[in-house]
């Protein structure tokens, strides 16, 4: 989400939404389609960033068109927004085009429509928890004190850490050596600082290398990223660890698949 939101900043800050379609599926739109087209046309977008899993589109009034808003997308597991030429076929399960003064085309694609759209007429969007790439180490090994949860799933407690997905929470667990069918509760002060170390290495690097494609995954431009080749263990399901060539074994926690090697990771 990161490296598409950084994508995006890169391609459209400054340029202005002339126009807007919205697909006849009501199941992306969490706004009204009326008002979200309302809410996006003739503002220009001041930023584009990364709140937790969303993408945050911070617009800005152009001539005497508006206030403030936001227009605020969630990918869920298949969404993509790309940026394409106005020429550019346009692709199946395509549910938004908006279309920018110099002549690009944001549009956000998703096959199964998981992903969702809303608006904001005024700032202020706030998905709660904390970002793990500014959280502090104390801060961090205060959340999982007491939680009885399995250390997997706290990781992906949205109101504790935004952001941390399924992918990034198994390599951060692998390279800490933690089980996450561990209780968080369980781990020692030496374990957490162990583990707030490689989940933000974790997140930079797959950051730098564009994030990891293993599903629908791309980029802005239409890219995968190739942070996939670097797992260590999600998808890696009957393969050698890459420590101690045990095989990886796949769990299932909180109805979420879960890598683990059982010799390494205690």
């Amino acid at each position: 989400m990161e490296t598409v939101a950084r994508g995006l900043a890169q391609r459209v800050t400054g340029d202005v939404i002339e126009s807007v379609w919205l697909g006849s599926r009501p199941q992306p739109m969490k706004s009204p389609p009326e008002l979200m087209a309302k809410t996006l046309e003739r503002r220009r977008i001041a930023q584009v960033r990364r709140m937790g899993k969303h993408i945050v589109f911070d617009l800005e009034p152009t001539g005497g068109g508006g206030g403030r808003a936001q227009w605020i997308v969630h990918l869920g597991m298949t969404g993509r927004m790309l940026v394409c030429d106005a020429q550019t076929e346009t692709a199946k399960h395509t549910h938004a085009v908006v279309k920018l003064a110099s002549g690009r085309e944001v549009r956000f694609v998703d096959a199964r429509m998981f992903g969702k759209l809303s608006v904001r007429t005024e700032a202020g969007f706030d998905p709660g928890g904390a970002e793990p790439l500014e959280v502090d180490l104390e801060t961090f090994a205060g959340f999982f004190r007491g939680r009885k949860t399995p250390i997997k799933s706290a990781l992906l407690n949205q109101k504790l850490l935004r952001g941390v997905g399924n992918i990034y929470a198994d390599e951060s667990l692998a390279r800490a050596r933690v089980r996450p069918r561990r209780r968080a509760a369980s781990l020692t002060r030496a374990e957490l600082r162990l583990l707030y170390r490689a989940l933000q290495r974790v997140l930079r690097d797959a950051i730098e290398m564009g994030g990891s494609s293993v599903s629908d995954y791309v980029g802005a431009d239409g890219e995968e990223g190739f942070f996939q080749i670097r797992h260590w263990v999600y998808g890696r399901e009957g393969q050698p660890c890459r420590r101690c060539k045990t095989a990886i074994q796949r769990v299932v926690i909180g109805g979420r698949s879960s890598h683990y090697c059982p010799k390494c990771q205690k």
